[in-house]
């Protein structure tokens, strides 16, 4: 009935509906970006960015700058970190500082205006941190752009590491940005053009030994002692530092540290092999490169702060005043190197480089490591070793290039003549997903076909051999494509995020900033209308894929399956919703703090991470995942507080698409003794709030073999047959020949009995 009504929709009016709603959210994208800083200088005074400044201008540009004037003179400009580049730190939130520069480059003030990282409940003042990210007041990034210094780092404050680094980098990022696009005057020094092009040979991919790579420079390496790291914070003037040294002989290795770039192809050849090099090589997208970090001893160069916050804290690539810390998404453990002679290393770890880093292999960059060390009471002392590389000249085609065009005088974008297009620069958001394109058109793909499989649900079902196959293989997909390759898996985090931007303020670009869980949401938000939250546990969860695929496999193994007695399985049900009420309660005190405990998640763990984690969290996965063996999605029926999150939305459904006969429940308990997760009432009632969407039910429903009142439908069209034969119409009925001791012998053909209908209740 409902597929009727939807047939019956004119297809004009819902494509109407659908380009002004496309309209609608594309003007409020432009509005929302043009109006944050505008709404965030607002909070801030303009001389406390910047000295003796009295006013600000409006907000021009795309990222938006506002000049700051002093009277009528112009002092600089101000504008939002978190507008030009990513400001996401442990909360999983942005950042917003709001920056006031000169012309020239230097950094004149700093205003933190939003945060939500969880710095204040675990005992450090806010103060402290500012004061830290304040230190890169009056640095020159001029002369960072144009390659004569450094960038500055700022002063690491302890147990807020991951915070200030993300504060710190994304000012110098954000402001280089906005120096290089010449959009701050003429008196910033630029660098001068080089007369070469640099490509990587793409012709030489000859493999070498270990020893080889090193005495080339193919690989470059940092090799320290526990004693020459405690000797550097004495020099330092951190004396508490260097007495708690991470081993008690000053001969210890504290660390050998090994980088190479493996996405040049006879380096990556020779460390990663063939077959895991053409792997790699396949996964990057283009702009994309690579890079090996590899070390071993008593320091470890990953850390802690990547499996709290997702964020490698300790290293950080350097090039041309940029900095990158690399996220967990971009990373992959590795076991070994496969150059000859290599030696064995605990710590082996492969980077992508993300495109809108910029990255040129070619030119020279580095590598930071941050080594921290406990100091008085709960403070940290840190210094840096910063590992220079270059990539050798073998590796290298030189290129003279053409003479540069003349420089672009400020402002010709907006003298252009009429009718041509401005040069503006696009959105991050925007950026993401083009560089995106494939993986959006393949997860847009999968959507519609699932929305395909639920439209025409009738038609497969009546064929559970070939339905059997096509929700195999859609679960391997959601499982290794969508979930291991793209990390599209979603969380009740991003639940908790989304419940508190609408509180705090709600701000599209930074769910658009992640193309393929944002079209995720998107497809459950309206799944949520149709069909409740099975679309998303049934199909789209790469974690209830795994759990069911697993399953399958150990049944097909035969092990001993358990169902819970119903009474049990009831009171179990409502866990997963204290644990999500749980979680949201939290939420509303602390976002960050509810993000460590929906640990109860092993969505990271045994999707994202690939179970490259630290012990704890793997057991549990493995726990769950063998629980599952035994209970099908044990995790999804009672423990998953997303799936709470969904039922609780899903019940407003506009549609009921499962199908059930006036027999289900009373007398026949056939669906509800088969439902996979015992979501079917005795009482023959679907429970919406459990139903993943298997769709097993359905195929019982038009099964004439194994639900009951398909069985009566069957028989009597049998029986209607019977009595359409000659026999009923009075004609003699055909004889049958049989022979007994070679005689042939002829006797009368019975019509089949039609058993009542009791029986066949009783039957089945």
């Amino acid at each position: 009935m409902c597929q009727t009504a939807i047939n019956q929709m004119p297809l004009q009016s819902l494509v109407r509906a659908l380009t002004v709603l496309c309209i609608a959210l594309f003007v409020a994208f432009q509005s929302m970006a043009a109006g944050q800083l505008s709404e965030k200088l607002q909070k801030v005074q303009p001389g406390e960015i910047f000295p003796g400044a009295t006013r600000f201008g409006e907000p021009t540009g795309d990222p938006p700058i506002a000049p700051i004037f002093r009277g009528g003179e112009l002092l600089g400009y101000a504008f939002l970190n978190s507008d030009v580049t990513s400001s996401v730190g442990y909360s999983g939130k942005p950042i917003r500082i709001v920056v006031g520069i000169d012309s020239k480059g230097i950094v004149r003030g700093l205003k933190l205006v939003d945060h939500k990282e969880p710095i204040v409940l675990i005992g450090i003042p806010e103060a402290k941190v500012v004061a830290s990210v304040n230190s890169l007041i009056g640095k020159d990034l001029g002369r960072v752009s144009a390659g004569a210094e450094r960038p500055p780092q700022v002063d690491i404050v302890s147990g807020a590491t991951v915070t200030v680094l993300v504060m710190g980098d994304s000012i110098v990022r954000s402001a280089l940005k906005l120096i290089r696009s010449n959009r701050l005057g003429a008196d910033v020094a630029a660098a001068r053009p080089s007369s070469e092009i640099r490509r990587v040979d793409v012709a030489k991919a000859d493999v070498s030994n270990w020893q080889a790579l090193l005495g080339d420079g193919s690989v470059r390496s940092l090799r320290l002692t526990v004693g020459e790291v405690s000797d550097a914070f004495r020099q330092a003037g951190q004396s508490s530092a260097a007495e708690h040294p991470e081993t008690r002989r000053p001969g210890d290795r504290f660390i050998d540290l090994y980088i190479a770039p493996v996405s040049v192809p006879s380096i990556g050849r020779s460390l990663l092999g063939e077959a895991r090099y053409e792997q790699m090589r396949a996964k990057l997208k283009p702009g994309e490169e690579a890079i090996v970090v590899a070390g071993d001893g008593a320091y470890s160069f990953k850390g802690s702060g990547y499996v709290r916050g997702g964020i490698f804290d300790r290293i950080e690539l350097l090039q041309d005043g940029q900095g990158l810390r690399f996220r967990d998404r971009y990373h992959t453990r590795l076991p070994a190197l496969a150059a000859a002679g290599a030696p064995h290393l605990r710590e082996i770890a492969l980077f992508v480089v993300p495109a809108e880093f910029g990255f040129d292999v070619t030119a020279p960059w580095e590598l930071q490591l941050l080594v921290q060390r406990s100091s008085v009471g709960r403070d940290k002392a840190v210094l840096s070793y910063n590992l220079s590389y270059t990539l050798p000249d073998p590796y290298v085609e030189i290129e003279v290039a053409p003479a540069p065009p003349p420089p672009v005088e400020p402002g010709a974008a907006e003298q252009a003549a009429p009718g041509e297009p401005l040069a503006v620069s696009e959105p991050l958001w925007m950026k993401m997903w083009a560089m995106n394109r494939t993986s959006v058109a393949i997860a847009i793909a999968a959507v519609l076909v699932l929305t395909l499989i639920f439209f025409f649900q009738d038609w497969l079902v009546k064929r559970p051999v070939l339905f059997g196959w096509v929700r195999r293989g859609y679960l391997t997909f959601t499982l290794v494509w969508l979930g291991w390759y793209a990390n599209a898996q979603l969380s009740v985090v991003n639940v908790l995020t989304f419940f508190n931007s609408l509180v705090t303020g709600f701000h599209w670009e930074f769910f658009l900033s992640a193309p393929l869980v944002f079209l995720l949401w998107a497809s459950v938000a309206a799944a949520l209308l149709f069909w409740g939250r099975g679309p998303f546990c049934g199909w789209l969860c790469p974690f209830g894929a795994l759990q069911e695929l697993t399953n399958n496999i150990a049944q097909w193994l035969k092990v001993p399956q358990v169902r819970l007695p119903w009474g049990l399985h009831e009171r179990l049900w409502p866990i997963k919703y204290i644990i999500f009420l749980g979680l949201f309660g939290l939420s509303l005190y602390s976002l960050a703090l509810a993000e460590v405990f929906s640990e109860v998640e092993p969505f990271k763990t045994a999707i994202i991470l690939k179970f490259a984690r630290e012990w704890p969290f793997v057991i549990f996965a493995f726990t769950v995942l063998a629980a599952g063996l035994f209970v099908e999605r044990f995790y999804c029926r009672y423990l998953c507080p997303l799936g709470a999150a969904l039922a609780i939305p899903g019940r407003i459904r506009m549609f009921e698409w499962l199908k059930r006969w006036p027999e289900c429940g009373s007398p026949c308990q056939r669906c509800a003794k088969e439902c996979p997760v015992q979501s079917i009432h005795p009482e023959g009632g679907i429970n919406v709030n459990e139903c993943i969407y298997c769709m097993h039910c359905q195929e019982l429903y038009h099964d004439d073999q194994r639900c009951p009142h398909m069985i009566q439908v069957r028989l009597k069209r049998e029986k209607f047959m019977a009595l359409s034969t000659p026999a009923s119409r009075g004609e003699a009925p055909p004889k049958t020949a049989v022979t007994h001791k070679g005689v042939p012998i002829t006797r009368p053909q019975k019509t089949p009995e039609i058993p009542s209908d009791a029986n066949i209740q009783g039957e089945a």
